[in-house]
């Protein structure tokens, strides 16, 4: 049964956290710039959540999974993803090339947003739970890829000078790829981890 939001505690706090988050972010970015870009489709995905609550409300803890990706992203977006200082401080760590946050961040797109997919899948569109792993890393791969082409074209549309930073390619010819490659990386992981904790459940 679904809980609304008026009663539903968890959903409540995790609002209020990501608006602060948000607010705080907002406070004198790296590059305003940017920033606006990068939220642009923050606005989009809120806004589909929050219109689509009371037909198709997720579960608690994919609406957890939601919120850790925007907060991550939220930080990136402060910063710009290539100056993020958590990843300027693994890559003096681990003796790294780059800033990889952006990568982390794609990597996590589809490790955090692999179990909501699946959720989806299965009680909207009425795929069978076998056949939900596949279609979630599928799904995962259409999406990350749907992105980049997307960011591509934001970026010429909205403001062509601001592609570096919007992009985050830090000059690598690939970085698209690999951060789709990334994208399906995580969500293997992550549906390896669900189809592990749904055969414990069921044994």
């Amino acid at each position: 049964m679904q809980t609304s939001f008026r009663d539903n505690r968890f959903l409540q706090a995790m609002l209020v956290w990501l608006l602060g988050l948000w607010i705080v972010t907002a406070i004198n970015p790296f590059d305003r710039g940017d920033w606006f870009l990068e939220n642009l489709l923050v606005f989009i995905y809120g806004g589909i959540l929050i219109a689509t609550y009371r037909t198709f409300a997720f579960s608690n803890l994919s609406y957890g999974l939601f919120g850790i990706f925007l907060s991550l992203h939220l930080v990136g977006a402060h910063y710009t993803y290539a100056e993020t200082p958590f990843g300027f401080w693994l890559q003096d760590a681990l003796s790294l090339s780059r800033n990889h946050y952006d990568r982390i961040v794609h990597f996590s797109f589809g490790l955090l947003l692999g179990y909501p997919f699946r959720e989806l899948l299965i009680r909207a569109v009425g795929v069978k739970p076998a056949w939900s792993y596949l279609m979630v890393m599928i799904t995962v791969l259409g999406f990350s890829g749907f992105y980049e082409a997307l960011e591509g074209i934001v970026a010429v549309i909205v403001s062509p000078e601001l592609g570096a930073a919007y992009l985050g390619t830090q000059g690598d010819e690939w970085d698209a790829q690999k951060d789709t490659a990334l994208a399906f990386a995580g969500s293997v992981v992550a549906m390896a981890i669900t189809w592990w904790l749904v055969r414990r459940r069921s044994a």
